[in-house]
């Protein structure tokens, strides 16, 4: 026979289950998988004059978007490297021109 205090341990043990992967969702896939899709946005809008950051932490300037997903990448004046559109990390502008702190008021 099935005690009803059992029953009731069950159940409350399937609810906090379907809390903790609801917060498990929320904390930590749903922001990586927005993360993802603006990084997908920022490597196809990728154009000639960008100063980007690869994953390897190198710093460079886009010097030509070719169409095989790849872009030459200018490291200093008259040295070029061929590059994945994909091993580019973030854009190095926009991360100098953000400020470091934001003030309240």
């Amino acid at each position: 026979m099935m005690d009803p205090q059992g029953k009731s341990s069950s159940t409350s043990t399937l609810l906090l289950m379907g809390m903790m992967i609801l917060v498990f969702y929320f904390f930590m896939i749903r922001p990586q998988a927005k993360k993802a899709k603006t990084q997908k946005k920022y490597i196809a809008d990728l154009q000639k004059g960008d100063k980007v950051v690869t994953i390897a932490g190198i710093h460079g300037v886009i010097n030509k978007v070719n169409d095989d997903n790849t872009v030459n990448l200018e490291t200093s004046p008259g040295s070029y490297m061929k590059i994945e559109k994909s091993a580019i990390s973030m854009e190095w502008s926009a991360a100098l021109n953000k400020p470091a702190t934001e003030e309240k008021k």
